[in-house]
C-alpha cells in the first residue's frame, strides 16, 4: 500500500492530480522537441549535453505517462468519490526514472564546464555512486510511508546524507570552474546552481508529505510538488545547460553558436532601409 491509495478523492482532487501528471509528460515531450531542434547551434564537443537532455526527456516522458495511466486505473468513481480499485498507484516509478536521469543530468554539467580526462571520470563516478545511493535509499524508505515506521525515517535520513553530499559536489564543481568559462556563461552557470538547490529541495518535501499532510489534499500537494520538481530540474535545467553550451561555443568561435547568440531583426524597418 502507498500513501496515495489510502484515500478517496472528490472530483477536484482527482482531476488536479490527473491534469498535473498530464502536464508533466506533455512538458517532457515539448522539451524533447526543443533540445533536438536547438542542438545544431552548439559546437560538436558540447552537443552531447543536448543529446543527454533529449535522453532525459524520453525517460521522464514515459515515467510520467505510466504514472498518469496508473492513476486513472487505480481509482474509479462510485457515485460520490473516486475510490481505490485493485490497481496500485506507486511513486516507485519515479525512483526508477531518477536512477536514469540523475547521473545523466550531472554528466551534462561536466560536459558544458569542460571537465575532461581523469578528473571527468573521477567526478562522474562520485556523481553516479552518490546519486544512485540517494535514490535507492529513498526508494527503500517510501515502502514504509503509510505507517511512517522507523525504516521510513532511517532510510530518509541516509538518503539525505547523500543528497547533501551531491549538493556540495555540484557547488564545488560549478564555482570551482566559473573562472574557466567565458564571462557570458558565468551567469547561467550560477543560475544552474540555484535552480538545482531550489528544485532538488522539493523532493525531500514530497517524500515527507505523508508525515506532514495526511489527507487527500496532501496527496494532491505531493503530486504537484513532485511534478514541479521534475519540470524544473530537468527541462529548465536542460535549457540553462544549453545556454551555457552556446555561450561557450560562441566564445570558441563556433559560427553556428555565434549566429544563434546574436539578436536578429524580427521584421519592420531599420534605419538602413527606412531611408
Amino acid at each position: 500500500m502507498n500513501f496515495e491509495n489510502e484515500f478517496g478523492y472528490n472530483v477536484i482532487q482527482y482531476t488536479l492530480v490527473s491534469h498535473v501528471l498530464t502536464l508533466g509528460y506533455a512538458v517532457m515531450a515539448a522539451g524533447l522537441v526543443y533540445f533536438l531542434l536547438t542542438m545544431s547551434g552548439i559546437a560538436p564537443r558540447y552537443r552531447l549535453a543536448s543529446v543527454l537532455s533529449a535522453v532525459v526527456m524520453i525517460s521522464a516522458f514515459f515515467e510520467l505517462w505510466v504514472l498518469s495511466q496508473r492513476w486513472s486505473e487505480a481509482f474509479a468513481w462510485n457515485g460520490s468519490a473516486f475510490v481505490n480499485t485493485d490497481t496500485l498507484f506507486s511513486n516507485g516509478y519515479r525512483y526508477m526514472n531518477w536512477s536514469i536521469d540523475v547521473p545523466v543530468l550531472l554528466i551534462q554539467l561536466l560536459v558544458v564546464l569542460g571537465v575532461t580526462g581523469r578528473r571527468f571520470h573521477r567526478t562522474w563516478a562520485l556523481f553516479v555512486a552518490a546519486g544512485l545511493a540517494m535514490i535507492y535509499t529513498g526508494y527503500a524508505g517510501q515502502f514504509y510511508e503509510v505507517d511512517r515506521s522507523l525504516p521510513f525515517w532511517i532510510w530518509g535520513l541516509v538518503s539525505t546524507v547523500f543528497f547533501l553530499f551531491l549538493l556540495a559536489l555540484v557547488a564545488r564543481l560549478i564555482f570551482g570552474n566559473l573562472g574557466r568559462l567565458p564571462r557570458a556563461a558565468r551567469g547561467p552557470a550560477r543560475s544552474v546552481w540555484w535552480l538545482i538547490l531550489v528544485s532538488w529541495m522539493l523532493y525531500p518535501g514530497a517524500y515527507l508529505m505523508p508525515a506532514m499532510w495526511e489527507s487527500a489534499d496532501g496527496v494532491v500537494a505531493r503530486q504537484i510538488t513532485y511534478t514541479l520538481a521534475d519540470i524544473t530540474s530537468k527541462v529548465i535545467y536542460g535549457v540553462l545547460i544549453g545556454v551555457i553550451a552556446r555561450k561557450v561555443s560562441a566564445a570558441e568561435n563556433c559560427q553556428a553558436a555565434i549566429e544563434e547568440d546574436v539578436a536578429q531583426p524580427r521584421g519592420g524597418l531599420t534605419s538602413a532601409t527606412s531611408s
